[in-house]
């Protein structure tokens, strides 16, 4: 029997690994955060003190990374590079920004392909990122857009660093969404958008658990759970 995938897409902030780490865990199926695998190939580009956006320098790096996907019993996904631990440290606002970066680069893209699409092959998988409906699982049996305002996502990502002791001012990280925002899609590769037969999922005036719910039911209509 084939196994099952469901792609999230959706702009930065949107909620989609939240939303999407949940639902794995309430229908039994892996989580696949491929932003993550996206902000560790850039912070290995940091760390190495080379230009993100400078191809020339990112692809030689590529060869020399040693990157590995590990879960822990609650099923969140672990990042680790060059055998650290780096899921924490990959979640800094800093590492957006070379993540999308990076994933303008189509060598970059190429490299990590691969990796997401084994992981389908292998699992009931729920994927999300930037072009999992449309470029990396374009065959997946269901395909959400999972959306909100720039506004309410910035306020999102406002709390959710408050909660963390940081104190960015609200205007940075609105003004740095909307930079993410267009860099994803007008990239010359794998741009954010829609794939045509995504469901749009638009939680701009639902809270987390509202959002949850939502994206439930569409599961639960899809493979009548």
């Amino acid at each position: 029997m084939p196994f099952l995938s469901i792609a999230i897409d959706g702009p930065a902030g949107a909620g989609k690994s939240t939303l999407a780490r949940r639902l794995a865990q309430e229908i039994d199926f892996l989580y696949v955060d491929t932003g993550a695998i996206y902000r560790t190939v850039g912070l290995f580009v940091e760390k190495n003190r080379k230009n993100c956006v400078d191809s020339n320098e990112v692809i030689p790096l590529l060869d020399k990374i040693q990157m590995r996907i590990a879960y822990a019993e609650d099923g969140l996904q672990h990042m680790y590079l060059q055998g650290e631990d780096v899921t924490e440290e990959i979640r800094h606002n800093r590492v957006s920004q070379y993540a999308s970066q990076v994933s303008a680069i189509p060598e970059v893209r190429s490299f990590l392909i691969d990796m997401q699409r084994t992981l389908a092959k292998e699992h009931n998988v729920v994927m999300d990122g930037r072009d999992i409906g449309t470029i990396v699982l374009p065959k997946a049996d269901l395909k959400i857009f999972l959306t909100a305002s720039a506004e309410k996502r910035a306020k999102r990502r406002y709390q959710e660093l408050l909660q963390k002791g940081s104190n960015l001012p609200f205007e940075q990280i609105l003004e740095e969404l909307i930079r993410r925002d267009e860099a994803d899609m007008n990239r010359s590769v794998a741009p954010l958008r829609q794939a045509e037969d995504a469901v749009l999922l638009d939680t701009s005036d639902l809270d987390l658990e509202e959002s949850f719910l939502a994206l439930y039911a569409i599961v639960k209509e899809k493979f009548d759970l």
